[in-house]
Parts: structure tokens; C-alpha cells; sequence
């Protein structure tokens, strides 16, 4: 997994600012036509507000860093187009969901989803509504909001270990928790395969359960099979 960069950590504080992104000024025509391609495709993708992290440090383990707001069509052509700009980060808190006997459980997206056919864990990039009165981006409370709507499981029942696990390849900066259900690894993904034949539009059309390396598929990203064999060296 080249440039990736792994760190356990006590807390994460993020706070919003006030900035102009050169990338998504500079380029806005091609980038408004991209996406109406890309929504072209893609019915049920809109171009909704998002937050990126434009800067962070590490230290006694703590990350601290700032996020903008910007736009997902800005967003979505910055990740496609492979990181034009490498001093910003597509910053989102996801629920590493482990059953009670330690296996892990990822979804397939939709393919009217912005992710069509990644296999990862429930997540989801902050919105300006994971912005507090204080600037401080509320990442536990976007988790526990992305983990309800893709799997219909609440954060309530779970046990939520404590810290965060970070994973940054390339421009992508995953923030993980890991969230421990009650059941085993069949009765979870019964439980919420049956949440999503229920559901008219699910973001999610399949969960996969990883027990070993055996389980890791092409289309799951580095941040999931980074969080795991981390998880399983200690």
C-alpha cells in the first residue's frame, strides 16, 4: 500500500475555517462539467455541500487539523481526477463494525452511488450540518449517522471503542472507530440485509464479512485492509 500512513489516536479535533479553495476556483468550468456527466450516470448523486481538511499535525495522539467547506462536485472531481491538488484531503469518520465473535463486516455500494462498487466500511464526508457551535466538526456524531442510514443499526446498541484509528492514503483521510455489536458475524449481516430489502433506494447491496486476509477483495479500498491488519497486529 504505497503512501499510506497509519496512526492510533486518543483524539481527533478538527475545526471549520473560512477558505477559498484554488483548485475548485480555478477550474470550475471543467469541473461543472464534469459532474453533470458524472450525475448523468449517476441519477441519485447531487452536488450538496461538503467539508475537506486542508491541514493536520499529529502529536501526542492527538490530530488537530482544519477543514473548509466546499462543493461535492469539486470534491468528486478532485478525487477523480487523482489528487490534482495533494495539499488537501478527503477527511470522513467510518464505523469499523466488528460482530461479538471479531469479525468485520463492509459493505458493497450501490451503483447509482458517487462510490459504485467499493466494498467499505459505513462512512460518509462530513456536511456543514457536522459543524458545531463552537467550528468543531462533530466526525462521532457524522459516523453514527452514516452507520444508521447505510445499515440501519443505531450506536446505541453498540459498544464504540475508545479512539480512533487514522488512515490517510493519498488524498484520502479515513478517521476509523471501531463499533462492537452484540450478535455474531451472520446474524449481523442477516439483520442488516434484512434492513436493506426494506429500504427503496439502499446505498449498500451486499455486506461481506472479513475473518482473514482470504476476504480482502480488489475493490475494497486501502483504508479498509489498512485498518484491519493494523487491528489484527496488535
Amino acid at each position: 500500500m504505497p503512501n499510506i500512513e497509519i496512526v492510533t489516536l486518543d483524539r481527533v479535533d478538527l475545526k471549520v475555517e473560512l477558505w477559498s479553495w484554488p483548485f475548485a476556483t480555478a477550474r470550475r468550468a471543467e469541473i461543472e462539467h464534469y459532474f453533470a456527466e458524472f450525475q448523468r450516470k449517476r441519477s441519485r448523486v447531487w452536488n450538496g455541500r461538503a467539508l475537506m481538511m486542508n491541514r493536520y499535525a499529529i502529536a501526542d495522539g492527538v490530530l488537530r487539523g482544519t477543514c473548509f467547506e466546499t462543493d461535492y462536485a469539486s470534491l468528486c472531481a478532485w478525487r477523480d481526477w487523482r489528487f490534482p491538488d495533494t495539499n488537501v484531503y478527503n477527511v470522513f469518520a467510518a464505523a469499523a463494525l466488528q460482530s461479538a465473535d471479531g469479525a468485520y463486516l463492509v459493505g458493497e455500494m450501490a451503483s447509482d452511488t458517487a462510490a459504485a462498487g467499493l466494498i467499505y466500511f459505513p462512512c460518509g464526508t462530513p456536511e456543514p450540518v457536522d459543524i458545531g457551535a463552537d467550528g468543531a466538526v462533530d466526525l462521532a456524531g457524522s459516523l453514527r449517522r452514516e452507520l444508521r442510514e447505510e445499515t440501519g443499526l443505531d450506536a446505541g446498541e453498540l459498544s464504540e471503542v475508545n479512539g480512533w484509528t487514522f488512515v490517510r492514503d493519498h488524498g484520502f483521510a479515513a478517521l476509523l472507530k471501531r463499533v462492537v455489536a452484540q450478535q455474531s458475524a451472520e446474524e449481523l449481516r442477516d439483520r442488516i440485509t434484512r434492513f436493506l430489502a426494506g429500504e427503496a433506494w439502499p446505498e449498500l447491496v451486499d455486506i461481506r464479512i472479513v475473518r482473514s486476509a482470504a476476504d480482502f477483495r480488489p475493490l475494497m479500498p486501502s483504508f479498509v485492509t489498512g485498518f484491519i491488519e493494523h487491528a489484527w497486529a496488535k
